[in-house]
């Protein structure tokens, strides 16, 4: 923005000499000073429109490349929440999530009710007949993780989740796991560094201090946390309407 400022002052400025040299310098040399002129004035707007422009291109190719991460996000989040339900924890590296998914089933359960004696309280009353309630899990059938979680004409694309499809050759999604007040937490994210490689580095340092609702806030396109216990996404709805 103060590059594009300091154009259109430059033009301005540029205008005006303009004015002031077809009003005070003498007819002869008119035409080739202003020619001259003209050409700067010109010439600097095509850079102001360039800026604008790049900046435009740059907007339209950062967005279409978060929505490639953000699908990559949310099947690994998918995946890490099915192995918590397994293991009682989320995994701590992807060699472990991809292990998971060539081979785990993961239960379908009902939850339901019913009552039982309570044989101590009815001990305690006597030989009163004192009932309790307990909450009683089924499982009903199992579902395969990599056919439910990773169905579509490329599915074995689990095999290379931890790559991240867009931008640095070799860039790989950073996978962190751990515990918060005793509850499982986990976080993957990638750079913004690294998915925009290849872009102005100004534009990508820009675009690293964003904390817009609708973009992408902070330095890396990320879902969960270690900070908390959340399985969300650091993106707007523009972006994705998954959560």
């Amino acid at each position: 923005m103060k590059v594009i400022i300091a154009i259109v002052v430059i033009i301005a400025l540029t205008i005006l000499i303009v004015w002031l040299i077809d009003k005070f310098v003498p007819k002869k040399l008119k035409p080739a000073i202003n020619l001259v002129l003209w050409a700067l004035i010109i010439f600097l707007g095509y850079l102001t429109f360039m800026s604008v422009y790049k900046e435009i291109q740059f907007n339209q190719l950062k967005d279409k490349r978060y929505k490639v991460v953000i699908e990559q996000l949310i099947d690994i989040r998918d995946t890490q929440l099915a192995y918590k339900e397994v293991n009682g924890e989320y995994a701590s590296s992807f060699e472990k999530l991809i292990k998971f998914v060539d081979s785990a089933k993961v239960p379908i359960t009902q939850r339901r009710d019913s009552t039982v004696l309570d044989e101590e309280r009815t001990k305690a009353f006597g030989g009163v007949e004192t009932m309790k309630t307990i909450t009683l899990i089924d499982t009903l059938d199992y579902y395969s993780v990599k056919d439910s979680l990773w169905k579509g004409p490329d599915q074995n694309r689990y095999k290379t989740m931890m790559n991240v499809s867009v931008g640095k050759a070799g860039a790989k999604f950073k996978l962190e796991s751990g515990k918060l007040d005793d509850i499982s937490v986990f976080a993957v994210y990638a750079t913004k560094q690294d998915i925009l490689d290849g872009e102005d580095q100004y534009l990508i340092e820009k675009e690293k201090q964003a904390f817009s609702v609708a973009g992408v806030k902070g330095p890396t396109v990320k879902i969960g946390s270690m900070e908390e216990v959340n399985t969300n996404g650091n993106w707007g709805k523009d972006l994705s309407n998954k959560q």
